[in-house]
């Protein structure tokens, strides 16, 4: 397959791949078998540092140190990786990083979905050789599991809930026994040192499976919480501006949009926890997920306008023409919550006075 530079989205090993190189040539600590990097530089690569040698490793993730050792941690055992919370709290991002930073690629993919089959997580067959020869080894085509077993890779299996649950016990014996049986053939498939799975899930959303005990047992369940303060939270919406139209942006302005954007994440915070910041009021709390993810998405819609359509920069009536169709997902759950916010904190506040007046306008 030809290879694009200009990809919208470069996966992580290609995106920090200086990062990485300058990480491998500093690595000095234990590995274990058939990892590209030792456990605690994996997590400098994921929580950022700077080398001895001035290289400047930019930080994926933004929240406690000891949530990424142990989920390094349990990647070095033979356990799997459950990242869970709320849609928005970087669960793909950081499967994605740990797999590039651990085996150099984060490409062996499984996407769970309701009409995810058995044969994504196990194997299949060419059928056309298939019918040809009958069941032998040219025949068999191996899922990202089967591939991660034979190379001593990390796989990921996005939204492992959304797989009905008969599909998800798939993995049990393999992740048990660390062997795939091809019973078509009379052999299995043997994983090498270094092969484990990272399984992200959620269970907000419509559309998701309990798992299985006998399943939830054969992973280490790491939860990442949303951002704990409003600081924590501008530093992931900053990093996740697309750079491109970053490039294009009003400089001189960056100062009064950063406050426009504190703003903004002060208002999904007050109406995710239900209350304004200096607990006086007591607010209704819409149904959707007010995710960090929300924010990134309206912050770079708003900086998109600016760019081609405004003057060049963020401000607080490009970002309040967002933020109702953000918030409101489902008018009969998130309406009477949003409209009374408005009403009763934004209409308030003097430093919100122009939200306040973009989003009157669009009622």
């Amino acid at each position: 397959m030809k290879k694009n530079n200009e990809a919208l989205r470069k996966p992580a090993e290609l995106l920090f791949k200086k990062e990485l190189t300058a990480l491998i040539k500093t690595d000095q600590y234990p590995k274990p078998p058939n990892w590209r990097l030792s456990p605690k530089k994996v997590v400098d690569f994921i929580m950022g540092t700077e080398l001895e040698d001035g290289t400047k490793i930019s930080p994926k993730y933004f929240g406690q140190r000891s949530l990424i050792e142990i989920a390094v941690a349990t990647l070095a055992t033979d356990r799997a990786l459950l990242l869970t919370g709320i849609p928005g709290t970087a669960k793909t991002w950081v499967s994605e990083n740990l797999a590039a930073a651990i085996s150099g690629s984060s490409r062996l993919l499984v996407q769970g979905t309701a009409g995810t089959h058995e044969e994504q997580l196990l194997y299949g067959w060419n059928y056309p050789i298939l019918l040809a020869k009958g069941p032998v080894p040219e025949a068999l085509v191996p899922s990202p599991i089967m591939r991660g077993m034979e190379t001593g890779s990390i796989v990921r299996i996005e939204e492992l809930t959304r797989m009905p649950f008969e599909i998800q016990d798939a993995l049990i014996t393999l992740l048990s026994e660390k062997s795939m049986p091809i019973p078509e053939l009379d052999e299995e498939s043997n994983a090498i040192s270094g092969f484990n799975i990272i399984a992200t899930a959620n269970d907000r959303d419509k559309g998701i499976h309990e798992m299985s005990s006998a399943l939830k047992r054969r992973f280490n369940t790491v939860v990442l919480p949303l951002p704990a303060t409003i600081e924590m939270e501008l530093e992931i919406v900053r990093s996740r501006i697309a750079p491109d139209l970053m490039a294009q942006r009003d400089k001189k302005a960056d100062k009064s949009s950063i406050e426009e954007i504190k703003r903004v994440i002060t208002i999904f915070k007050e109406l995710r926890d239900g209350k304004t910041m200096d607990g006086k009021l007591s607010l209704k709390r819409p149904a959707s997920t007010l995710s960090t993810a929300e924010i990134i998405g309206l912050v770079n819609n708003a900086l998109a306008m600016a760019v081609y359509f405004g003057k060049r920069k963020i401000d607080g009536e490009l970002l309040a023409r967002n933020l109702k169709n953000t918030i409101v997902k489902n008018h009969d759950t998130d309406l009477i919550p949003w409209n009374e916010y408005v009403e009763m904190v934004m209409k308030k506040r003097e430093e919100y006075d122009h939200f306040y007046q973009a989003v009157s306008s669009l009622k």
